[in-house]
């Protein structure tokens, strides 16, 4: 069942009140928080590549504490282990059975700090419960629950160390943005509170965690019309075909747009897709999941600017319809 206008106008509202409350923890980041919020209820997973000291762990906490949910951070260490990540089962000599001790990524937001610190094994760990919500353990499956959101962090600056992400798991993120620093008004506002280490712990529940699952549900069902779906697979191809790059964005990236697309649109008070919608998150949503040619590197290409030349390239469609 597609959504009506009237559900439309309901999402918007619900939508703009989960950034208000999450955006007095992270001061003067709407756009930033509007992006992480809409990928949460996508059911998609952000990677934030970002200095440290920005606000990426009050994001997590002001996330999780406006929809009535937990939290966890991992620390990304080279000594991580899998099971430090996902839990272990332990035999309990009391009940002469195994217990699965669950891991700090059984959460409803998840913080994996410094993510390209830790063992390309560790960093596999991520990939079942990125890719379908579920840890298994000695064969057992065992569910996250809803909302789930990996929030994955990069420190551009200190490769000293580090594991560079796999393209197999890039691709499992819905989007790379970056919080930056605040502008000089907004410093001085956070500087004036700085006497309170931990804002998100005052920040009153929006929503339960119930109607996070439900409003994820009710975007799904948000229109996208064929022109609009040819539009993003004509985008998507022009990155493939584009000369600067050995890899562009796979089928994969075009369903992750589609997914984002319908709850950008819903947040803005729309039951249908624009093409605007598309050209708006093409960035965010795909920049990260090309490879680009060594020598068109060197050259100083980069991935926003083969996105770019897609979008100058590919015409949008004109003539659309509501449903």
């Amino acid at each position: 069942m597609t959504m009506t206008p009237e559900q439309a106008t309901w999402f918007q509202g619900t939508f703009a009140r989960l950034v208000d409350n999450v955006d007095q923890a992270l001061m003067g980041k709407r756009d930033v928080v509007s992006l992480v919020l809409s990928a949460m209820l996508a059911e998609g997973h952000v990677l934030l590549e970002d200095a440290p000291g920005t606000g990426k762990t009050s994001l997590a906490k002001a996330l999780a504490a406006t929809v009535q949910g937990t939290s966890s951070r991992i620390q990304f260490t080279p000594d991580l282990l899998p099971s430090d990540v996902t839990g272990v089962t332990i035999y309990d000599q009391a009940n002469r059975s195994f217990e699965f001790h669950r891991g700090p990524i059984f959460a409803s937001i998840v913080l994996a700090d410094e993510i390209n610190r830790a063992s390309p094994k560790t960093q596999s760990a991520l990939l079942e419960v990125m890719e379908e919500s579920r840890v298994t353990i000695d064969g057992h499956p065992h569910e996250v629950g809803r909302p789930f959101l990996v929030i994955a962090t990069q420190n551009p600056i200190e490769q000293a160390g580090t594991y560079k992400l796999p393209e197999a798991q890039l691709d499992r993120f819905l989007i790379k943005t970056s919080i930056g620093y605040p502008d000089l008004a907004v410093a001085e506002r956070i500087l004036a509170g700085a006497a309170d280490r931990n804002p998100s712990a005052h920040l009153a529940p929006v929503i339960t965690t119930s109607a996070v699952a439900d409003m994820a549900d009710l975007a799904a069902s948000v229109h996208v019309e064929s022109a609009v779906l040819r539009y993003t697979a004509q985008l998507a191809e022009a990155t493939r075909e584009d000369t600067s790059t050995r890899l562009g964005v796979s089928v994969r990236g075009s369903l992750s747009m589609i997914r984002l697309a319908k709850v950008w649109a819903a947040a803005q008070g729309r039951h249908y897709v624009i093409p605007d919608d598309v050209k708006a998150l093409a960035a965010p949503t795909w920049t990260h999941r090309l490879v680009l040619d060594p020598e068109a590197e060197f050259a100083g290409i980069t991935g926003a600017s083969v996105i770019t030349r897609a979008l100058q390239t590919v015409a949008a469609p004109q003539a659309r319809t509501a449903a």
